[in-house]
C-alpha cells in the first residue's frame, strides 16, 4: 500500500485515460475537477478525497475501483479510511500473526466455495443418515 502523506493533483493517465472518460464519465469528471489524489491499495484501487469543503461539513471520499466495481476489494486499512473512522489510512504493516491478508469475496467466480456435492465440485458427497430413496409406485 503506497500513501501519500499531502494530497496530489489527479490526472486523466489516473483514471483509465479517455477509456475511463468514456465508460465513466461522470465519476472521472468529478474526481477530475474536485478531487486530490490520497493513496492506492494493494489491489490497485484508488482513493480521493474532495479538495474544498462547503462549511463544517467532512470532505467526501471515494474510490475508485481498479477491476469491476466490487467493495469486497477494499482491505480493512481503506475501509476505516473510507468511512471516517480514521484520518489517515491505517499502516499495512504491524499485523498480527493470527491475521490473514484481505481477500475479496468470491461468490459467484470460479474460486468461490462449493460445498461436496455441488454439481461443479463433484456432484459426490458422503452418506448421511437422511438419506432415502423416493417413493415410486407400484404398477
Amino acid at each position: 500500500m503506497s500513501t501519500a502523506s499531502t494530497h496530489t493533483k489527479v490526472t486523466l493517465s489516473q483514471l483509465g485515460g479517455l477509456k475511463g472518460l468514456v465508460f465513466q464519465p461522470g465519476l472521472t469528471l468529478h474526481t477530475l475537477f474536485s478531487g486530490s489524489h490520497v493513496g492506492e491499495d494493494a489491489f490497485g484501487n484508488q482513493f480521493f478525497q474532495q479538495r474544498k469543503t462547503v462549511g463544517s461539513k467532512r470532505p467526501r471520499r471515494w474510490v475508485v475501483y481498479a477491476g469491476a466495481a466490487e467493495a469486497s476489494t477494499i482491505g480493512p486499512e481503506w475501509h476505516a479510511w473510507l468511512h471516517y473512522l480514521t484520518d489517515a489510512p491505517l499502516p499495512d504493516t504491524g499485523r498480527k500473526p493470527w491475521q490473514k491478508p484481505h481477500q475479496p469475496n468470491l461468490t459467484g467466480t470460479a474460486d468461490g466455495y462449493r460445498p461436496a456435492g455441488h454439481d461443479y465440485a463433484g456432484g459426490k458427497r458422503a452418506s448421511a443418515s437422511a438419506d432415502y430413496e423416493a417413493w415410486t409406485p407400484e404398477l
